[in-house]
């Protein structure tokens, strides 16, 4: 839905159906130069938090951003806990 979204306004995009494809692609795209931001709906984030905070902390650059899905639930996120992880603090 994001990626059809997205395209409709311009913007490119790649399209994955799970978790391992999107850590495959995340990965291709960490060596590139003209990538900015990926922005990655919560349900496929979740299954690799992990490895996306590993990325985060080798390569700031493309920020990864998650979003929420369409019909996931809230929850809270403590993005303190979340830096500090990142930072190794």
């Amino acid at each position: 839905m994001f990626v059809t979204s997205f395209k409709l306004a311009g913007v490119e995009g790649i399209k994955v159906d799970s978790s391992a494809q999107a850590l495959s692609q995340l990965n291709q795209l960490s060596s590139t130069t003209d990538v900015g931001l990926v922005l990655l709906s919560d349900d496929i984030g979740k299954e690799i938090r992990n490895q996306l905070t590993d990325l985060r902390t080798k390569k700031p650059i493309p920020l990864i951003f998650e979003l929420p899905s369409p019909g996931s639930s809230k929850h809270d996120v403590d993005y303190r806990a979340l830096l500090k992880q990142i930072l190794g603090v």
